[in-house]
């Protein structure tokens, strides 16, 4: 990315956060629609790709559901951008009442138990109001980690926003990040992880949907060394202003096999609660990247 496009998407960004927050909600909501129909309408890389996605989420939509579902999720991915655009704004009372778990109990009897919970969730919905969620409703802060982005004033405006909301905000990059979310799991602490995606080489190879992804092996691996519980959890939205969520059943440590067979075992497991999730709300997952190892070379006449 040049300088001049670091600079115009901090820019972008910048004005979100400064003038999307000072609209009523009403104009937000509906601004964020037109958005997303006219990103629809160019079908640019990033909607095709969701497209491409979905299709594999489910395989026999008519082309007319494809269409629908498509535009139905870019409506909640921008959703998700003018939600988190005003979410500093948003009183406690807003955020409390802006969010519905099912099965919390999952997660209030893990942290009143003291040993740690990890929760892994995908990209749906708007992941960034569950976090406010915990450290307003449940008044428990947790510790997340989240991609270095270019440029790094942009970094830094994620984190600034972020830790606004109570969170404990590491960069990905680096080897600490991994030890310091040991040391709070292991002392009764909430970790938080994005953990539907991931290309690097220590990631962990799943069937997602009928063909092969990578996920994360970070969920898995810090559940084992630290005895934490590991609970997936899924959001989406309905027709009203009130995010879904539910957690799910929580991932055991595999009693038998090496500790590289556990975490196989176990974010497989993650996978498949992830896809529970998904196949029942497809147009709130925002996976606009690419993601199944089958897709990762482009195909002929297609570009990255």
């Amino acid at each position: 990315m040049s300088a001049a496009k670091d600079r115009l998407t901090d820019s972008l960004y910048q004005l979100g956060w400064a003038g999307v927050r000072k609209l009523p909600e009403p104009v937000a909501v509906g601004m964020g629609r037109r958005i997303a129909d006219a990103a629809v309408r160019r079908r640019g890389k990033g909607v095709r790709r969701l497209e491409s996605n979905l299709a594999r989420v489910v395989p026999d939509a008519s082309p007319a559901r494809q269409r629908e579902l498509t535009r139905a999720g870019m409506r909640s991915y921008l959703r998700y951008w003018m939600e988190s655009f005003r979410l500093p704004a948003w009183s406690e009372q807003r955020i409390r009442g802006g969010v519905h778990v099912h099965d919390v109990e999952r997660l209030t009897d893990g942290i009143d138990s003291d040993r740690g919970v990890i929760l892994a969730l995908p990209h749906m919905a708007n992941w960034d109001l569950a976090g406010a969620y915990l450290t307003t409703e449940l008044k428990t802060p947790f510790t997340t980690v989240v991609e270095r982005l270019k440029p790094e004033s942009l970094y830094d405006r994620f984190v600034a926003y972020r830790e606004g909301l109570g969170m404990e905000v590491l960069p990905h990059s680096g080897g600490s990040a991994f030890g310091t979310l040991a040391r709070r799991l292991r002392a009764g602490g909430l970790v938080c992880l994005v953990a539907d995606r991931d290309l690097s080489a220590s990631g962990v190879e799943v069937s997602f949907f009928g063909d092969t992804a990578r996920m994360p092996a970070g969920p898995a691996m810090l559940a084992q060394q630290t005895g934490a519980l590991l609970l997936p959890v899924t959001l989406w939205y309905d027709e009203s202003p009130v995010m879904q969520g539910r957690v799910h059943a929580p991932v055991e440590v595999p009693s038998e096999g090496t500790r590289k067979e556990k975490s196989a075992a176990m974010t497989q497991a993650v996978a498949d609660a992830f896809a529970g999730g998904i196949a029942e709300h497809p147009e709130d997952w925002h996976m606009l990247q690419r993601l199944w190892l089958s897709d990762l070379e482009p195909r002929e006449g297609e570009t990255a």
